[in-house]
Order: structure tokens, then sequence, then C-alpha cells
């Protein structure tokens, strides 16, 4: 591949797995802003990086560099705001609301009530996600939401399958855990 080829070879991969890449990020930076910023640094480390490719999956190398990005981008954020607790945030944004949100009864009668009630269960859902370790939630993600294969994500996060597997089960059991007593725990083994 020449240096010239390198840079449309890539930004074909990235166009081709943008989606996958922008909610890889999301998920892992909480913002849209920050996930877009993520991207565009992963597709300038792949363009400079385009001749160290070695080959095999182009997928799970694009998303690895993603992923780099995002805890490149998560370590500066920790090291400028070590004052901010979760909890902090969560009452803000609690009290933002209004209180806690409490799950309607589902109601056939009411398509509003129906979409309120599954707006809720999304964001119960994100925010247990949200709060959980980043190697659960990333491992999550990838596979629950982008549906890598354990191969894959074991190439993403440069991990055996072994630890891919039990990371899956952890962060299954973890968001199961985080979820009881509410009306979501049923819904939430697997294809969050």
């Amino acid at each position: 591949m020449t240096a010239a080829a390198a840079p449309v070879w890539i930004g074909e991969l990235a166009l081709c797995h943008l989606d996958a890449a922008y909610n890889l990020g999301r998920w892992l930076l909480g913002n849209e802003h920050d996930a877009a910023d993520a991207v565009h640094d992963a597709f300038l480390r792949a363009a400079r990086a385009a001749d160290t490719y070695a080959g095999g999956n182009a997928r799970a190398w694009w998303l690895a560099i993603v992923r780099n990005c995002c805890l490149a981008r998560l370590e500066t954020r920790n090291r400028d705001v070590r004052n901010i607790s979760i909890d902090s945030v969560s009452n803000d944004d609690d009290a933002a609301r209004g209180g806690g949100a409490q799950l309607l009864p589902r109601s056939e009668a009411s398509e509003i009530e129906d979409r309120l009630d599954q707006a809720q269960r999304r964001a119960l859902i994100t925010r247990a996600l949200h709060e959980l370790p980043t190697e659960f939630r990333e491992t999550l993600i990838l596979r629950e939401i982008e549906e890598l294969s354990y191969r894959e994500i074991a190439d993403v996060l440069q991990t055996p399958i072994g630890t891919v597997m039990s990371r899956l089960a952890r962060g299954r059991a973890l968001l199961q855990k985080a979820l009881a007593g509410t009306a979501v725990t049923s819904e939430v083994t697997h294809g969050l």
C-alpha cells in the first residue's frame, strides 16, 4: 500500500464503521461532542499509522484506535476534574428532572404514556450502563450494541477471549443488579 493510498483506505474504513466508532465513543465518553472529537482524533491517528496495519480484522483495528483515543480523553478529563463526584452529578440530574424518576404504569390506552415509559426504561438502562466500570461497559457495548464477535472484542480490547467472556458475564450481572427493583430488569439480559 502506498502512502497516497493509505488515507483513502482509512477514509473508507472509517466511513464504513463510523456509526460503531461514534457509538463506542459516546458510551465511553458520555457525550456526543467528545465522541465526535475522539472519532476525529482516531481518524487522524489511523491515517498516520496506516502503514503499520498488518492485516487482520480492519474493523477491530479501527475500533481499537477509537477506544484508545476515548480512553486518552477520559484520562485527561479525570486529571482535570478530580473534585467532581459521580454522586453529585447524578443528584444534579435528578434535581433537574424534578426528583427521582418513577416508571409510569404501562398503559395501552395512551401512546404518549407508552413512549414515555420506553424513554424512561432507556434512561434507566443508560444510567446503569454509565455507572458500570469502563472495562465492563465497553465490553457490553461492543457485544450487545455493536454486535462484535468475541474475537473482534478481544482484538479491540487487546485481551484474551476468556477475559472478554468473563467481562461480559460480570458486566451483565452488574447491570442486572443495578436495575434490580425496576421494571427493566427482566428485559436486560442480552441485546440492551
